[in-house]
């Protein structure tokens, strides 16, 4: 038997960050125990029953793409999809996936308990065990609440919304996790003891309602789009069946309402100390902040296919479940509606990111990383992006290698995490595509194209999704390659087979990669040039290439002048006192967050560009000193 008070790995959490972590240490090859507070919830939904939408669509893709198991998931429990802005151009197509969640849980928690090298057992942990002083800590396992004492080479915290877990329900306050879990209590602790500077932040969700007490007649019904593609590349089907989401609408009654319980809202009248989430305020907070606004739509989207629990996206609140029961029979659709589960807040502790390294490791505690919400951020792509980076950092510090780090420029994961660690939160972190500045190169539909080789090189891709990957990219580089190499001038039988498609005539001699360029669809050029069939995926990403060329090769050297910033590494023990040019605000920020390069330095705030120029001299005379 193997020994189950001794690991490489330790994750502590199995919601989305820590599965992913789990799933990635283990398959790399590394003794792993993943502890929950339950097994029953492994990887549970605890807010929308959703995948996806603007921005976490990519990081989905990406988590694919690198070998991790969100997609797959996904796609198994998906009861809908959509693609959403299909009206603007590609870098921000947004994949998202209405999911059985109970299915989903199940998906996860099977997987979870028949990978290889990994332990699932149900614990609450109370304290982290180190060793050596404040300068030179190492974690060496944990002590659970059973007295368990198991020793790890490395832990990641993967704790969600559990630490100092605290509901909050009009005014019904009490401890505990999301749907009524046990809350992780002494955990904060030990990590304030550690020296950690915790954060408190509070998220909400909306109550769920009796399908069969809901009038659909007086809603919009949302279908499903059976185009949409998956979100795993592995996936070869989807299911045709999908179940339709419905639209409707508060009203002047429903404001009238809230605002007259107001003074029973926890938001309002201080019960509430956390920081909540700019991007998905509760309803109370949107009436109060938006007093103009005479409507705010509301999406009843089934929890599963085989409950009649329906999730009222768009009403999270904490107000007292006497008003949420009043103002929802205000609402179309919903005047005889009746609550299986109220909404309710819940207030959390969670690191300041800015403690950790661009690998999630925690900073002066060697082996300790942290994942997912317990970092700050909402979401669960955002947990689950983490924790895979977790995952491979820590098997590979083990293992003496370099970590793995995603730059801006290679994905959506490196934004969220740049983000976190350079910048910091001071609410919950929420991915949307305005964050990153490359995002023509970072779309959703190239994310293997970037990502696969890297998962292959760290040991997360599989045979099958390699072969999958290099058929896709062959078949792409030998189609450009046809296309640029095909000449085409004005001549007359040219223009007689364009003029035959309704294409504009050539003015200038040019590559059929240029006239797809200008025309856009392959399958129009095909018959008239005798191209090849190519697979959907290939026909899209060339398509993208061709049309966006000019801008795609404009972001590429953005890119590349960047890089040369991120090339120009700090020293980890430069003394950024000793700079006495450097501004006092910068020299603190800059000792503090101990950035990786100049690109870095330059993206913390309060570093203004003429202290790069200052740090970048520095360095200069110190390179020269040395020499």
């Amino acid at each position: 038997m193997s020994d189950t008070t001794n690991y490489d790995i330790i994750v502590i959490g199995a919601g989305h960050a820590g599965v992913e972590a789990a799933l990635a240490a283990a398959r790399m090859g590394r003794r792993t125990l993943i502890v929950t507070l339950s097994l029953d919830n492994i990887a549970m939904m605890p807010c929308n029953p959703s995948v996806g939408g603007p921005g976490k669509s990519h990081l989905v893709r990406e988590i694919d793409a690198l070998g991790g198991e969100m997609g797959i998931a996904a796609d198994r429990a998906s009861i809908q999809r959509r693609l959403l802005n299909t009206g603007k151009g590609p870098a921000v197509h947004s994949l998202r996936m209405q999911a059985d969640k109970f299915l989903y849980q199940r998906i996860m928690k099977e997987t979870v308990e028949n990978t290889e090298n990994l332990d699932v057992r149900q614990l609450l942990v109370t304290e982290l065990l180190t060793e050596g002083d404040s300068g030179a800590r190492r974690v060496t396992g944990v002590l659970c609440e059973t007295g368990e004492r198991i020793a790890a080479r490395a832990v990641i915290l993967a704790t969600g919304t559990y630490l100092r877990g605290r509901i909050i329900l009009g005014e019904t306050i009490y401890d505990s996790g999301p749907n009524g879990q046990r809350p992780a209590m002494a955990l904060s602790d030990s990590l304030k003891s550690l020296g950690l500077k915790l954060m408190r932040f509070k998220t909400g969700t909306p109550a769920r309602v009796d399908r069969r007490t809901i009038d659909f007649e007086k809603t919009s019904i949302q279908k499903g789009d059976p185009t949409a593609p998956a979100f795993s590349f592995l996936t070869t089907e989807m299911p045709r069946e999908q179940t339709p989401c419905y639209l409707t609408y508060t009203n002047a009654a429903t404001h009238e309402v809230i605002r007259a319980n107001l003074h029973r809202a926890p938001m309002a009248n201080g019960v509430i100390e956390g920081i909540g989430p700019r991007y998905c305020p509760s309803v109370e907070t949107k009436i109060a902040r938006f007093p103009d606004k005479d409507r705010h739509q509301l999406f009843l989207e089934p929890e599963g296919l085989h409950t009649n629990e329906i999730y009222v996206q768009g009403m999270s609140t904490s107000l007292p479940t006497d008003v949420q029961e009043a103002f929802l029979t205000t609402i179309p659709g919903l005047e005889h509606a009746r609550i299986m589960r109220p909404g309710y807040a819940i207030e959390y502790d969670c690191l300041d990111p800015l403690q950790l390294e661009a690998t999630l490791a925690v900073k002066h505690i060697v082996g300790l990383y942290s994942a997912g919400q317990a970092n700050g951020t909402s979401g669960y792509e955002e947990a689950a992006a983490q924790g895979l980076v977790a995952g491979v950092n820590a098997v590979r510090e083990i293992a003496g290698e370099e970590p793995l780090v995603l730059r801006r420029s290679d994905g959506y994961i490196g934004v969220l995490i740049d983000d976190l660690v350079t910048k910091g939160t001071d609410e919950p972190y929420r991915m949307m595509t305005s964050r990153a500045e490359y995002r023509l190169i970072l779309r959703q539909d190239n994310a293997d194209l970037r990502l696969t080789p890297m998962g292959r090189s760290i040991g997360l891709v599989s045979d099958e999704r390699w072969a999958r990957f290099t058929a896709k990219r062959d078949a792409i580089e030998e189609t450009l390659h046809l296309l640029e190499s095909t000449k085409l001038s004005p001549s007359a039988e040219t223009e007689a087979r364009l003029a035959g498609a309704g294409i504009q005539p050539l003015r200038v001699p040019m590559s059929l990669f240029a006239l797809l360029s200008r025309e856009g669809n392959y399958d129009v050029l095909a018959p008239l040039f005798d191209l090849p069939d190519i697979p959907d995926d290939v026909r899209e990403e060339v398509e993208i290439m061709a049309r966006y060329d000019g801008y795609i090769k404009k972001q590429q050297e953005q890119i590349a002048r960047m890089e040369r910033l991120e090339s120009r590494r700090i020293p980890k023990t430069l003394d950024y006192a000793a700079i006495t040019s450097l501004r006092l605000e910068a020299a603190e920020k800059l000792a503090a967050i101990r950035p990786r390069s100049i690109g870095q330095a330059a993206r913390i705030s309060g570093v203004s560009p003429a202290d790069i120029s200052v740090l970048l001299v520095y360095l200069e005379k110190e390179r020269r000193t040395q020499s």
